[in-house]
């Protein structure tokens, strides 16, 4: 009789799964309120959508669920090539709460999803803590996630991560972008850098046609790495934005968001703009991070490739009537955003022109 063969020999270790998930068990804990619903061991994360106890009650009238789901992209092969692993997770929770909060929905609760080759359960605590510490900053319970061990899949090394957020939003409070209409200012929210997007064209500028290291230190991203650089988090704006909708529950004075990803500006705006109106954006009326200019001098790449690819240092965006914007900017620059006119809304064709 040939030998028998365990799934340890084929390459899945069960006890480094199980010592994986008493490891990361405090980070879920850290992003529990009062709606999560303990089930130690459970097959399944419960939340409850209102509160029973009077000191917490909030209950919603007509609730709408919102889902996102999204991914780091090739940012995760920065990550293993730093052997840095404590910060996509917080990109994985930014993109899909900030995709999310667009239309005006406040997050609820995420669910990871993590595929690699060998499960050691001190890196997967690393990205798990990176994930809570995203989730805390989106006021987002993490109530579950999955680890896939698949050394037939994924090289040594390598691992990829999706995120799946769910959220709420009163039927008669989302933001569709119905109500832009010329003369509406146009708000840019800074972005921490690159955030989630390009990373393959980034990839492709600094590794093969600059040769660049992840260690390099560069004069012109002043003194930093250009890991450093590149690994720059996703900025999350979930605190501010729904404190800000929060303050105009009658006036409906914001009228479109958008959250700047693959696409830019350029690509991103059209998706809340009317048929009929256009955004007319001022490119100077903001400065540009220098992570954008060094790519784009490293590469070279066009002006215009800059903009269809990168946020160039706008990483969300409010559509709001003139005569709230000083206020709303003064709200947001108090709860601790970098804001700037950049543009406003015109007649035209559902574009955005690019000025200088």
């Amino acid at each position: 009789m040939s030998e028998y063969v365990s799934y340890e020999q084929a390459g899945v270790n069960i006890d480094a799964n199980d010592e994986m998930v008493g490891r990361i068990q405090h980070s879920l804990a850290s992003t529990f309120g009062p709606r999560v619903i303990a089930l130690p061991n459970g097959f399944a994360g419960l939340f409850r959508l209102d509160y029973d106890e009077k000191l917490f009650k909030k209950n919603y009238k007509n609730p709408v669920l919102v889902a996102c789901t999204d991914g780091v992209g090739s940012k995760v092969q920065l990550a293993a090539k730093a052997k840095k692993f404590d910060t996509v997770g917080i990109d994985l929770v930014a993109m899909s709460v900030n995709d999310m909060l667009v239309i005006g929905a406040e997050p609820l609760f995420f669910l990871d999803y993590l595929a690699v080759n060998t499960l050691e359960p001190a890196f997967v605590a690393d990205l798990v803590q990176g994930i809570a510490a995203g989730c805390r900053m989106s006021d987002c319970a993490l109530i579950g996630g999955e680890t896939a061990e698949m050394p037939d899949t994924y090289r040594k090394g390598d691992f990829d991560m999706a995120g799946f957020a769910v959220g709420v939003v009163e039927r008669d409070k989302i933001i569709r972008g119905k109500k832009v209409r010329p003369g509406d200012v146009i708000l840019g929210l800074r972005s921490s850098g690159l955030h989630s997007n390009g990373y393959t064209l980034a990839r492709n500028v600094c590794f093969k046609r600059a040769r660049m290291k992840m260690k390099d230190v560069m004069d012109e991203l002043d003194g930093t790495t250009v890991g450093q650089a590149l690994l720059e988090p996703t900025r999350i704006y979930v605190q501010p934005i729904v404190k800000l909708l929060n303050k105009y529950k009658v006036k409906r004075v914001v009228h479109a968001m958008a959250h700047i990803t693959g696409g830019g500006l350029v690509g991103n705006i059209p998706r809340v703009l009317p048929k009929d109106c256009n955004a007319v954006i001022k490119t100077s009326s903001w400065p540009v991070p220098k992570v954008f200019p060094f790519l784009q001098e490293a590469g070279p790449i066009e002006e215009q490739e800059m903009f269809r690819v990168f946020n160039m240092g706008i990483g969300f965006v409010l559509v709001v009537a003139e005569d709230f914007a000083d206020s709303i900017a003064s709200k947001l620059i108090k709860w601790g955003e970098k804001v700037n006119r950049i543009g406003k809304i015109t007649r035209g064709t559902g574009k955005v022109i690019l000025k200088n």
